[in-house]
């Protein structure tokens, strides 16, 4: 839930200081794409922007951020629910994809944001204020790409206390950029004076004013504490002269002067509502007990003591961070039971109006740790599905031991660990878990025990397989059948919604033994298999589907996919049905069913049922973008690449692998060789640093075709050893025959080069293997001659030193073998060559030699 009041546009006083110097830079904002307006704590940026928006007149969408916007999700749905404000309607496009975060890409929502921004027909100001609490790095790398594409109609306005994070100098240079800084702030000397003689009842003399202004360096804040100071010192000219120092020593002196002039109530009252990010009569009054609050927060904003109104209405106020800062430290130092009270009530009243995330960090602030983890506990799907980052860090700062009795709280937080990557912490919270779990038998009733259990083995089954010990995961599996045999909501955690990670999704990405994941499939798909309401099992039919298409067992892969989407079960299940639907179009491709396998892919665009449709479609239609190219439908291909959204220059991620391996092949067939190898040579780093073998293997096929049609053979060749080298031991197939035509002579090729190297440095990758791909791939006339019965290692090897001419004796020394093992093998070699003697086999290595 968004607070409406960080919406509004704060209220400004109606008696101001006239500054049309800077309202004139301000305007110059709407001419631009960004406008900066940073300077550190009491230089008036808010109260300034304020101004700036009732002189302007344009459309104005308005966010206050705050330390719990420091999250992905958060932050863009505070902007666009801020646009919302004020554009009816805005945001439809947008709000589904933001509520899983950036677990997927930053660009799916930033680019939906900007093409409903650029829909709006008239010109709009977006300002975030306070944006120095935004550190999250995925909220700055949204925001490059946001500024980058920005609509020349939309103008945004930031104000921080520091310099941005996000790179300004290429705007500055384009004229993008409009820098308002803190000597663009502070009074001029001829405001200065305006201000004592318009905004207050000192009676100043121009002397004392430039002597003041100096001391502050026409710091607005510091102004306005001497304001307050003077108004009660019986000696003005004794207490000018204790203005001197730094700023931070005027601020903490005329802070703490200003204070000490209040009533002992207000004091009180100031110091206890100083922990609160924003406050009402009601929740102070909660908070201090004070029943005219409401009273007081109006007698603070009379005073102007760093008291901004949230709204029009009087109702909502947050203090100047200036003073909430001195007080809070105040509150801190004297009196650290009374702010730890403070925390509490402020907690109880938040949570009574339904504010839960904030009710959280007043209860973890006040060390009640027993509230905080039952208002989590309480809300803990929400949490875990839009307010990750916050989820984390309470949990971070709890006691581990607060969760022995929630054991559902820990099983989460392992999940969102799991979710956003952070594997070893993840690792490392699983196994602590298992121990605490295991010595609460007896302690829990026996049902919660073993849905404890039987979750926590369900997740050391996962790290287990995250870390390719298909073993110990099978273990595991069995552990999670005997406690929890109908499975649990996290086995299907995400249900229908994009988690945007296809290293779970796509789970035989992470696996590099075949074999021993072909025995681990087959073993719980029999196992699962009868179950009727256990969705999970979809997962292992779409690797096992994709295992069994990449030995070229279509006709089994077939069969167990559409056992798959047969299945009621996993029909809700987008991200399963996902992977079945295109693992079940790819098989029809391979056996010739182009049309079948367009079908299947639009069909499953159809069948889609979630909030991030859109999300699941961009890495549908990538996938039809490959289908495209299979098909000869170049133009197909093309429009794709116009509309993703994808770059060879982006970041690459495992997560989007899918994609960028479609983005370097549509890139291949539109002539951009030199930014799909680009693509491609970093794809390669990625994924050999991250032990991904599958598509390393793709990764370097794709290369090894790219370079080949650009004419660099002995480059392509290279490349295509080491996929070679790299598949053989697991028997891929289907990766080298879904090339086509270029793979036969490629492997043509090859074979070409392997039977022309001697003895000296025999090839690596086995004759046997080559001969096998070309088999699948149908080679005939000559080469069919040569392969139909494939040599040997050690049968080529004395092929090779036949052509050389080298007697039985010669080749039995060269090698080490008896002379009656030579005669064997070549008489071995006359039969699969269909010749009779050595001038035969002569000239047919001269065939051979011919090929490709």
């Amino acid at each position: 839930m968004i607070v409406s009041t960080k919406l509004h546009i704060p209220h400004v006083r109606k008696v101001l200081v006239s500054r049309p110097r800077l309202m004139h830079k301000l305007n110059e904002g709407l001419q631009v794409k960004l406008t900066l307006v940073s300077a550190q704590a009491g230089y008036g940026k808010t109260t300034v922007l304020s101004e700036w928006v009732k002189q302007c007149g344009a459309l104005v969408a308005w966010v206050s951020l705050d330390k719990q916007d420091n999250d992905w999700s958060q932050f863009w749905s505070c902007l666009t629910a801020s646009i919302k404000e004020r554009v009816s309607g805005f945001g439809q496009t947008v709000e589904p994809l933001l509520e899983k975060g950036p677990l997927l890409s930053l660009k799916p929502a930033i680019t939906a944001l900007l093409n409903e921004l650029n829909r709006l027909t008239g010109e709009l100001v977006i300002i975030l204020d306070d944006y120095h609490v935004i550190d999250d790095s995925d909220i700055q790398h949204s925001m490059i790409y946001l500024l980058e594409h920005l609509p020349p109609h939309i103008h945004l306005f930031i104000a921080s206390r520091s310099d941005m994070v996000i790179p300004t100098a290429r705007l500055l240079a384009k004229g993008e950029l409009i820098q308002i800084m803190m000597q663009d702030l502070r009074f001029q000397l001829d405001e200065g004076h305006a201000f004592f003689s318009d905004t207050t009842d000192l009676l100043l003399t121009k002397e004392q004013v430039t002597v003041l202004f100096h001391q502050t360096e026409g710091w607005i804040s510091g102004l306005q504490l001497a304001a307050l100071s003077l108004k009660r010192s019986m000696n003005i000219g004794e207490t000018l002269q204790q203005f001197s120092g730094h700023q931070h020593h005027i601020a903490d002196y005329l802070l703490e002067e200003v204070f000490l002039h209040q009533s002992e109530s207000m004091r009180a009252f100031l110091l206890e509502t100083s922990i609160l990010s924003r406050m009402n009569g009601s929740l102070c009054q909660a908070v201090t007990g004070q029943v005219n609050s409401q009273e007081l927060l109006e007698r603070l904003e009379k005073l102007n003591l760093f008291v901004i109104s949230l709204d029009d209405h009087r109702s909502w106020y947050r203090y100047h961070q200036l003073l909430s800062d001195f007080l809070q430290q105040m509150l801190l130092r004297t009196d650290p039971d009374k702010w730890m009270q403070a925390h509490i009530r402020a907690a109880k009243w938040l949570e009574n109006h339904d504010f839960d995330e904030e009710a959280v960090d007043h209860y973890v602030e006040g060390k009640q740790t027993e509230d905080a983890v039952r208002l989590i506990e309480k809300k803990l799907p929400m949490f875990v599905q839009s307010k990750s980052v916050l989820l984390i860090r309470w949990v971070s700062v709890l006691p581990e031991d607060s969760f022995v009795e929630k054991p559902m709280i820990e099983l989460f937080y392992i999940s969102v660990l799991l979710g956003v990557g952070e594997w070893k912490a993840a690792f490392s919270r699983v196994e602590q878990a298992a121990s605490r779990f295991q010595a609460q038998e007896g302690n829990w009733t026996d049902a919660e025990w073993k849905q404890a259990m039987g979750n926590i083995y369900f997740f050391m089954a996962v790290t287990s397989y995250l870390q390719k010990d298909l073993e110990r995961t099978s273990e595991y599996f069995e552990w999670v059948e005997r406690y929890m045999p109908e499975g649990s909501f996290f086995q299907t955690v995400g249900r229908n919604r994009y988690q945007g990670h296809d290293s779970f999704d796509d789970q035989l990405a992470l696996i590099n033994d075949l074999h021993a994941a072909d025995a681990f499939l087959l073993k719980w798909i029999t196992i699962w298999k009868d179950k009727r309401e256990y969705p999970f099992i979809g997962f292992l039919y779409a690797s096992y589907s994709k295992l069994l298409y990449e030995w070229n067992r279509l006709d089994e892969a077939e069969f167990y996919v559409n056992q798959a989407l047969g299945r009621e079960d996993i029909q809700p299940y987008a991200r399963i049905l996902m992977q079945n639907a295109i693992s079940a179009s790819r098989i029809q491709q391979a056996k010739g069913n182009i049309n079948r396998a367009s079908e299947l892919l639009e069909q499953l665009k159809s069948q889609i049922n979630s909030p991030d449709v859109e999300l699941f479609r961009l890495k549908i239609e990538a996938e039809q973008a490959c289908l495209s190219v299979k098909k000869g439908s170049r133009q197909d291909a093309l429009d794709w690449l116009q509309r993703c959204g994808l770059a060879h220059t982006d970041e690459v991620s495992l997560n989007r692998m899918a994609e960028h391996l479609a983005l370097a092949r549509v890139l291949s067939v539109s002539e951009r060789m030199d930014e799909a190898l680009y693509l491609l040579e970093r794809l390669e780093r990625l994924l050999n640093r991250e032990d991904r073998l599958r598509d390393r293997i793709k990764v370097l096929i794709m290369q090894s075709v790219a370079l080949y049609s650009l004419g660099q053979k002995e480059d392509a060749l290279v490349q295509l050893e080491t996929a070679l080298l790299l598949a053989e031991p697991e028997g891929y197939i289907r990766s080298f025959m879904d090339e086509g035509a270029v793979m036969t002579e490629l492997l043509s090729a090859y074979m070409k080069v392997q039977l022309g190297v001697r003895i000296q440095s025999s090839p690596s990758v086995s004759l046997a293997y080559v001969g096998q791909l070309l088999q699948a791939l149908h080679v005939t006339s000559k080469e069919e001659l040569s392969l139909n019965e494939i040599l040997t290692e050690r049968e080529a090897r004395i092929f090779i030193l036949i052509t050389d001419g080298k007697s039985n004796k010669e080749i039995a020394n060269r090698l080490n073998i008896s002379g009656e093992t030579v005669k064997s093998h070549i008489k071995n070699i006359y039969r699969k060559l269909g010749v009779n003697n050595r001038a035969q086999a002569l000239e047919h290595a001269k065939e051979i030699m011919t090929l490709a």
